[in-house]
């Protein structure tokens, strides 16, 4: 609480066990970060799709895909790397 000094950030106990294996903590981080972004891409992918698709040609959708794809990857960018595309790096 408010009385207590901070506490420095520990990971959980079973990334412990990655570490016996050779792996370090943040390298499965960061792989687990690739999983979640290429399921992100797929499923973007079909999205996109069945919204050109069935959407009876609306010109609201480029846009809005084009605004989504942007700040998707400039969120991806920055969460794998701690760059953003207009920043510089932030601690």
């Amino acid at each position: 609480m408010i009385d207590e000094p901070l506490q420095a950030f520990s990971p959980p106990a079973f990334l412990d066990q990655l570490q016996l294996a050779g792996i370090s903590a943040g390298t499965a981080v960061i792989w687990v970060m690739y999983a979640v972004f290429a399921f992100w891409a797929i499923y973007t992918l079909i999205a996109i799709y069945h919204w050109l698709k069935y959407s009876h040609a609306s010109w609201v959708a480029f846009p809005a895909i084009g605004a989504h794809l942007f700040v998707s990857f400039s969120l991806m960018t920055y969460a794998l790397s701690g760059t953003g595309f207009f920043t510089a790096y932030l601690p």
